[in-house]
């Protein structure tokens, strides 16, 4: 069995008992997570107080609170959690407020098997970003319409404009740190300070920065 210092620490919250279950068996039988199921938002808030989680699986639609405000308020009491957004819905709405709440991760119910849900769970924790092939057209689509306006300034140093492309490219945190030839933790510090210098709350939020920016030239 893994070391328990090296488990990730998962937290499911969807109030859909059926897929809820679904999850949790496959998640559950895998030697490297702990697993936590809640099956509202205020549940959430309140495990994420008390023991912060490596990952959240949230449902976008919630009664109450909404998954995405319930993102927004993860985000702002454990910066470093990164959560993946579960959604029925492919509406863009959805998906372009999540990610400005601070998501790592968006998949389609319909569109992913529960062992996708697993692998999400490992490329985030490891310090990825991760979309649907259906949303992920959606939101380039996006990214056109949004390369047409300004961009907002900031004072980013080389080395963080670097950092800032790789990660618009998909690399994570070890990818960038051998490419660059650097440490992870100089890695996470860079994109700590990207993400407050640009005054957003995830990864993938900067990646839309950098395209609208023209800092990544092939995407």
């Amino acid at each position: 069995m893994a070391d328990d210092r090296q488990r990730i620490r998962v937290l499911l919250v969807d109030d859909q008992e059926l897929f809820r279950r679904g999850v949790s068996m496959v998640l559950s039988a895998d030697p490297d997570l702990d697993l936590i199921e809640v099956d509202g938002g205020d549940e959430a808030l309140t495990q994420v107080a008390e023991n912060p989680p490596d990952v959240v699986l949230l449902d976008v639609r919630m009664p109450g609170r909404s998954g995405v405000e319930i993102c927004g308020a993860i985000k702002a009491t454990s910066p470093t959690t990164g959560i993946i957004m579960l959604t029925a819905s492919d509406e863009e709405s959805d998906l372009y407020e999540s990610i400005k709440s601070g998501a790592s991760g968006y998949l389609l119910k319909d569109g992913s098997t529960y062992d996708q849900v697993a692998e999400a769970v490992r490329l985030v924790a490891s310090g990825q970003s991760l979309i649907s092939p259906t949303m992920a057209t959606k939101l380039l689509e996006e990214f056109v319409q949004i390369s047409k306006g300004p961009a907002p300034s900031a004072s980013l140093t080389a080395r963080e404009l670097q950092v800032l492309r790789l990660v618009a490219r998909g690399l994570s945190n070890r990818e960038i740190a051998g490419e660059l030839f650097i440490s992870e933790n100089t890695v996470k510090n860079h994109i700590r300070n990207i993400l407050e210098k640009l005054q957003m709350k995830s990864r993938m939020e900067a990646a839309m920065y950098a395209v609208r920016s023209k800092l990544v030239d092939d995407l």
